[in-house]
């Protein structure tokens, strides 16, 4: 009996031994794979797109012209290819295509970096970046973040171009004011130049419910308004001053980068529409991006660059939540 116990505890600490050193192997290969998978999901695209329009523009030809007038054409296009293959025009301008479409906490600011990081390491001076910016504003900081990263553009003395096809208010004019040239579809969204605080109080809720709330806080003004406190006067006051404070930094901020407009005018909040934006020189030039696109690729190389991140099921949670705050507030 006590041989066998001897041979069985011998065989159960072996195998104890083997399976334990596979799953230390398990684990190293799924972290392993892991590793190789987000390096693999976290990466910077680039598409050249000249080629998109002309082959729209031969396909829309191959149902309009006649035979005899699409094979010349097409020809002449073949020819072109060679041309460009043989005899690459080093000097030729680039335009690098991005997009922005904003959420109320600006967090396609971190792509948007990573994008500006890569185009500057090889932008030519006499090169561009065409921004597409979406973006009816939020947070103050996150959006002050994006507006900085379009600011080391200009810093390095590349040229910047904003197109708004449906809104850059608030936090998304602060970004676009930074461009030396903005464009704006004729009824896009433009403007809403001010700052907005809002805190709900269940103070009397709590009270009525006879439910004690109690808060500690070292600093005369480190929590100015409560939502379960009592709120009081010198409270909100501070409160108002503060988005006083802000509003003129925003104001300043507009004024630095577009000092053409009448700071004082269009600070008040509102928003215009395209032609109007044009009329207070929010903007430059009222077009769209897509027909600013197909001007650029007739004489100049689009490249169209993306960050591609995927995100964690907790970044899509808090995705989604975003997405029904702004659907509740309607982000006005």
């Amino acid at each position: 009996m006590t041989e066998f116990l001897i041979e069985y505890g011998m065989f159960l600490a072996k195998f104890i031994t083997v399976a334990g050193t596979l799953l230390i192997a398990i684990v190293l290969a799924m972290v392993f794979v892991s590793h190789a998978r987000t390096a693999h999901e976290d990466h910077i695209e680039i598409k050249h797109i000249n080629r998109k329009f002309e082959q729209l523009e031969l396909l829309l030809k191959s149902a309009i012209l006649p035979k005899k007038q699409l094979k010349n054409d097409l020809k002449d296009y073949k020819k072109l290819l060679k041309q460009a293959d043989k005899h690459p025009d080093e000097e030729k301008k680039r335009v690098y295509v991005l997009k922005f479409h904003g959420d109320i906490r600006a967090s396609g600011a971190v792509s948007l970096a990573e994008e500006i990081t890569a185009v500057l390491m090889i932008a030519r001076d006499n090169d561009e970046i065409l921004l597409v910016l979406e973006s009816a504003g939020g947070t103050v900081h996150g959006y002050g973040y994006a507006a900085s990263q379009l600011s080391r553009i200009r810093d390095r003395g590349i040229r910047l171009t904003v197109a708004v096809d449906k809104v850059a208010a608030s936090g998304g004019y602060m970004m676009a004011c930074v461009a030396n040239r903005i464009i704006a579809a004729p009824f896009a969204i433009i403007g809403s130049v001010g700052v907005l605080g809002q805190v709900p109080n269940f103070n009397r809720l709590l009270k009525r419910h006879d439910i004690d709330f109690e808060q500690f806080s070292a600093g005369k003004y480190k929590r100015t308004l409560s939502i379960f406190g009592e709120n009081t006067d010198e409270g909100r006051e501070k409160f108002r001053q503060e988005l006083e404070d802000t509003h003129e930094l925003f104001k300043t901020f507009i004024n630095d980068n577009r000092p053409q407009v009448d700071i004082e005018a269009i600070a008040t909040g509102e928003h215009w529409y395209g032609q109007r934006a044009l009329d207070l020189k929010l903007v430059d030039e009222i077009r769209t991006s897509e027909s600013c696109l197909s001007e650029y690729a007739r004489t100049c190389d689009l490249y169209e660059v993306q960050h591609r991140h995927k995100k964690s099921v907790s970044e899509k949670l808090a995705a989604a939540l975003t997405r029904v705050q702004e659907a509740v507030s309607g982000r006005t």
